[in-house]
């Protein structure tokens, strides 16, 4: 079977050029032939081409690669080959079927011919080829009459696709001053069609935008500087259009652009210069040290690091001026390194130089990267305050100087040229006792009050100087008076002593170590001298040993110490100090006698009582007993009192009064009321209570029998007056109290005059009735079942239900 491809003339003048690549790759064959035993053999494909021997066998497939042409836009079906088989004898009984990508979507086959066409317009970039599998068939039976072969649809390429930059927009930089031809960026465009086929994706470059000053290579896409020394500070930025074209740039090719911006980065080429050549600025002489005096900016058209500046002071500026660079302005700072006084110096000329921080080797053949400029600072004179000669004075004076004694002098002087008279003072916060006076025209200082060096022994005063024409010019000093110290205080101990002794200490031993202070100080330290005075040195009980330490130690001279005897010793001590003259005072030690365990540890110490040696006498044990017994006795008579007293039933404090007629002008609470009632009478009208059960307490187990509809036992209250109803309803309710053995010694009332809100009956006060009683009709009380039976016997005409 046979394939040929699409090579049928066809426009054959218009599309030769097209033909010819496919007549490089032709109609080829690959010849497989199949005998009776089924087996195929496959011809080889040399590099012959066209010129290749082809054999042919019989019953063989002969096909080529076919080629369709992509975008085709023709109303027709595309023609792309046709397949004819050997078998096929031109009546009917052979059918040809096609499978694979796109048999049935974008390729069809004639049955009956073998014709192969193209319905759908293809895109060589979506797919480039397509594989196919072609059959001949019995048309009656579907049995293959030719083996399937595969084939292959190749998409030729048209110049659809323009050259694209998909890196683009470009952003370069080159630095400034650069020399002819240096790099800047390289472009890139890509083109979607087939490279590998004409020219469609061979791309050239070139720039629309950007002339003279860059140039780009056409075949790399590489952009160079086309001018040589472009300045930054004359223009700083370019923005190139660079155009990639298909077809090798020929007419007819297709293209794309992209912008570039080339931004030329700084150089130092650029020296700093001052704007001026002269400054002048004027300062106060009061001007604090550190503060700034002026700032002066040399300019650089260079930016960044290469902008950056040094400044310096060249003559008559340092040691008095300091000059700093700001880093954010990049301005030279000049600050006060000194105290200005007009009077000495009244004006500066200081050279400041400006140099660049950072120079180019590259550009110092331009000349100088540094400038001067003159900077004058001139100092206008203020009135300033008095000055002291000495800041701090020291000054000493004995503590026994008598008041009014000269312990020094200060001194303030006028800085200003008027040399104003000086008027001095203390500052009294500093001296609130005006212990020290200071003269106000010469400045001595001298005594005002006696001094003791024990109480202040340094005074640290402020001096105040001001200007006699203006008092508001105030200067201050300081004066340190140190109080020396003589010896004017005696020694006294150290600490007071508690000095225990044991009865049982023997002769010759250490009781006590004392030691002395002194308020005083002399230079050479303290040296005190122990003794025993006259008086007692010849006591026999101790004795004094100095220690030559500024110690002495309390000895015992004898033994068997007796508390019973004497419980306390009172011994004085004599101290006296190495001072000139030398004091002395006499201090006395107490000396307590104690008890002593063992050890030496004191027990218990001062007096005792004295006992005797059978113990306690007769008439001190009756004694005691006696007290005893009278202590008992009052006891006693105290409880039999207590218990003769007669004592009521029931306290006042635990009497329950719910039941008690307290008042009259009170509404109860009804069935809701639980404070002031007996609940249990008012929830049971229909019964009756035990007569015998106590009526102002609720019982505990309360017994009742029921009310008897006829009972000649009742009281008719309602044929008896009002007043009388009332007065014969609380007798009975005393007598059955009376009767009762378990009530209480007192008369009670139990209390049914009032009826609570709760009532269904509402209020039957007469507080809240808008008529009065002659005008009242009680009748409907009878109504209102045995509840309400009382009222209605009180209140009602006679008629009731229940009489």
């Amino acid at each position: 079977m046979r394939w040929c491809g699409s090579g049928s003339v066809w426009r054959a003048g218009a599309l030769l050029a097209l033909l010819l690549p496919l007549w490089e790759l032709g109609c080829w064959g690959l010849i497989s032939a199949s005998g009776a035993s089924g087996t195929q053999n496959q011809a080889q494909h040399t590099a012959g081409g066209p010129r290749e021997l082809l054999r042919r066998h019989k019953r063989s497939w002969v096909w080529n690669q076919f080629f369709v042409l992509e975008e085709y836009t023709g109303e027709e079906p595309l023609y792309v080959g046709k397949l004819h088989s050997d078998v096929d004898k031109g009546d009917g009984k052979v059918k040809y079927v096609l499978s694979g990508e796109g048999s049935t979507s974008i390729f069809t086959i004639d049955e009956n011919t073998g014709d192969i066409h193209a319905t759908k317009r293809l895109d060589r970039e979506e797919q480039a080829y397509y594989t196919l599998q072609a059959q001949a068939v019995d048309r009656l039976t579907n049995i293959p009459v030719e083996p399937r072969s595969e084939f292959v649809v190749k998409v030729q390429d048209i110049n659809d696709n323009e050259p694209k930059f998909l890196d683009g927009p470009y952003m370069a930089g080159v630095p400034e001053m650069s020399a002819l031809g240096t790099t800047v960026v390289q472009v890139a465009a890509t083109d979607a069609d087939d490279p590998t086929y004409g020219n469609s994706a061979r791309v050239v470059y070139s720039i629309i935008s950007g002339q003279p000053y860059f140039s780009v290579d056409p075949k790399t896409g590489v952009i160079r500087t086309a001018l040589p020394n472009m300045d930054r500070e004359v223009k700083d930025q370019y923005v190139l259009v660079i155009q990639a074209k298909d077809m090798v740039g020929q007419m007819g090719g297709l293209s794309g652009t992209t912008s570039v911006t080339v931004t030329l980065t700084d150089v130092n080429d650029n020296p700093p210069r001052f704007s001026r050549k002269n400054y002048q600025y004027m300062v106060l002489e009061s001007l604090p040290v550190a503060s700034v005096v002026a700032r002066v900016k040399a300019l650089d058209n260079d930016i960044g690091p290469n902008a950056e500046m040094e400044y310096r002071i060249m003559e008559d500026g340092p040691g008095v001026f300091n000059i700093t660079t700001d880093e954010d302005t990049q301005e030279g700072v000049i600050i006060l390194q000194k105290p200005l006084d007009f009077e000495t110096k009244n004006s500066f000329n200081l050279r400041i130089e400006a140099t660049n921080r950072n120079i180019d080797p590259a550009f110092v053949h331009l000349g100088s990267f540094s400038d001067t400029t003159s900077v004058k600072v001139t100092v206008e004179d203020v009135n300033e305050p008095p000055v002291f000669s000495t800041q701090l004075s020291k000054m000493v004076v004995s503590e026994d100087a008598r008041v009014g004694i000269s312990i020094g002098r200060v001194s303030a002087h006028d800085p200003d040229s008027s040399n104003s008279a000086i008027r001095y003072s203390i500052d009294r916060n500093t001296d609130l006792e005006r212990f020290f006076n200071v003269d106000a025209l010469s400045g001595v200082i001298s005594t005002a009050k006696p001094l003791d060096r024990e109480v202040n022994s340094v005074h640290n005063l402020t001096i105040l100087a001001m200007e006699s024409h203006d008092p508001t010019q105030v200067g201050k000093g300081f004066a340190v008076i140190t109080v020396l110290d003589i010896n004017d205080n005696p020694p006294v101990f150290a600490i007071e002593y508690e000095t225990l002794l044991c009865e049982n200490a023997a002769p010759g031993q250490v009781i006590q170590t004392i030691s002395a202070v002194d308020k005083d100080e002399p230079p050479s330290g303290h040296r005190f001298y122990f003794a025993l005075p006259p008086s007692v040195a010849g006591n026999s009980n101790f004795t004094l040993r100095d220690n030559k330490d500024n110690t002495a130690s309390i000895v015992t001279k004898r033994g068997g110490f007796r508390r019973r005897e004497q419980v306390l010793y009172r011994l004085p001590v004599l101290i006296v100090d190495s001072g000139s003259p030398a004091l002395s005072s006499t201090n006395t030690l107490s000396v307590s006698v104690c008890d002593c365990d063992s050890d030496g540890v004191a027990q218990s110490c001062g007096a005792v009582a004295y006992t005797l040696p059978a113990g306690l006498s007769t008439g001190a044990l009756v004694a005691i007993l006696g007290c005893i017994i009278t202590l008992l006795v009052m006891v006693l008579l105290i409880v039999s009192m207590r218990r003769r007293k007669k004592e009521p039933l029931i306290l006042e404090e635990e009497r329950d009064v719910r039941e008690n007629i307290v008042r009259y002008d009170d509404e109860g609470g009804g069935e809701e009321d639980t404070e002031a009632f007996d609940m249990v009478a008012l929830r049971n009208l229909n019964v009756i209570r035990d007569p015998k059960v106590r009526r102002d307490v609720t019982p505990d187990t309360p017994t009742f029998f029921p009310y008897p509809r006829s009972s000649s036992s009742l009281p008719v209250y309602k044929t008896l007056p009002a007043n009388v109803v009332f007065r014969e309803f609380i007798w009975d309710r005393l007598k059955d109290a009376d009767v009762d053995p378990s009530a209480p010694p007192y008369d009670s009332l139990q209390t049914y005059a009032f009826e609570g809100n709760g009532s269904v009956a509402e209020s039957l006060s007469s507080l809240e009735s808008l008529s009065t009683d002659s005008e009242q009709n009680y009748d409907y009380l009878s109504n209102w079942g045995p509840r309400f039976k009382k009222l209605a016997d009180l209140y009602g005409d006679g008629k009731s239900v229940f009489s």
